[in-house]
C-alpha cells in the first residue's frame, strides 16, 4: 500500500473520501452525544446550566471536524467576507484540535484503566479505534484547512477553558473507577496534552511538506 497516496490531496479530497467521511462522522457524532446522555442528564440536574457546553468534550470535536471538512468541500477557497473567514478558521483549528486532544485523551485513559485492573470490552476497542483515528485523520485534514495563528489561539483558550472547568467544576468525562484517586494526575495530563495537541496542528498545518506528499503517483 501506498502510504504517500493516502495522505495526498488527490485522495483525501477526492469526493468518495468525503462522502465516506460525512457517512462515518455524522452518525459518529450522533452516538457521541448519545453516549454523555447520563452524564448530560446529571449535570443539567446537578450543575448550573451553562456547564452544560463542556461535557461532550469527543462529539463535540467531531461535530466541529466534520463541519470544517464539509466546509472545505463546498467551499475551497476563502470567503471574500473577513467575519466569514473568521469563524471558519475557528471552527477548523477547534476541530483539529480537539480531535487530536481528545482522540489521544480517550485512548490513553482507557489503556490508564486497564493498567489498574479495568477489563476491557469491546465497546473500549471501539472507542480506541474510533478515537485513535479521529486523531490521525484531524493531522491529515489540517493542512488543507484556512485557520491562522489567531484562529489556532482562540482554540486554544477555549480548550484550556474546558480543561479548567472540566476539573473545577467536576464535569470532566466518566472515568474508570480504577482511576478516581488519579484524578490530580489526570487533570495535570488534560491540560499538558492540551498544549501538545495545539503544538501538533500547527506543526500538521504550517510544516507538512505538501509538495512531497501531493507529487503525482
Amino acid at each position: 500500500m501506498n502510504w504517500l497516496l493516502l495522505q495526498s490531496r488527490q485522495y483525501l479530497l477526492h469526493p468518495k473520501t468525503l462522502w465516506l467521511m460525512m457517512l462515518i462522522y455524522i452518525p459518529g457524532t450522533a452516538y457521541g452525544y448519545y453516549w454523555y446522555k447520563d452524564q448530560l442528564d446529571y449535570t443539567w440536574d446537578m450543575h448550573p446550566h451553562w456547564q452544560i457546553p463542556f461535557v461532550p468534550d469527543s462529539p463535540t470535536a467531531s461535530l466541529l471536524f466534520a463541519i470544517a471538512v464539509l466546509w472545505l468541500w463546498i467551499q475551497p477557497e476563502r470567503s471574500s467576507r473577513s467575519s466569514v473567514n473568521a469563524i471558519r478558521g475557528i471552527v477548523e483549528a477547534l476541530g483539529v484540535v480537539t480531535s487530536v486532544k481528545y482522540g489521544i485523551w480517550a485512548t490513553a485513559i482507557i489503556f490508564m484503566g486497564q493498567a489498574q485492573g479495568d477489563i476491557l470490552q469491546w465497546e473500549h476497542w471501539m472507542l480506541i479505534i474510533g478515537h485513535s483515528a479521529m486523531a490521525v485523520t484531524a493531522l491529515l485534514y489540517a493542512r488543507f484547512f484556512t485557520f491562522d495563528g489567531m484562529a489556532l489561539l482562540a482554540a486554544a483558550a477555549w480548550t484550556f477553558l474546558n480543561d479548567t472547568v472540566d476539573y473545577t467544576f467536576g464535569v470532566y468525562p466518566d472515568l474508570p473507577w480504577q482511576l478516581e484517586d488519579n484524578l490530580v494526575a489526570i487533570g495535570w495530563f488534560t491540560f499538558l496534552l492540551t498544549a501538545f495537541s495545539v503544538i501538533v496542528a500547527a506543526l500538521a498545518k504550517y510544516a507538512v511538506n505538501e509538495a512531497k506528499l501531493d507529487q503525482p503517483f
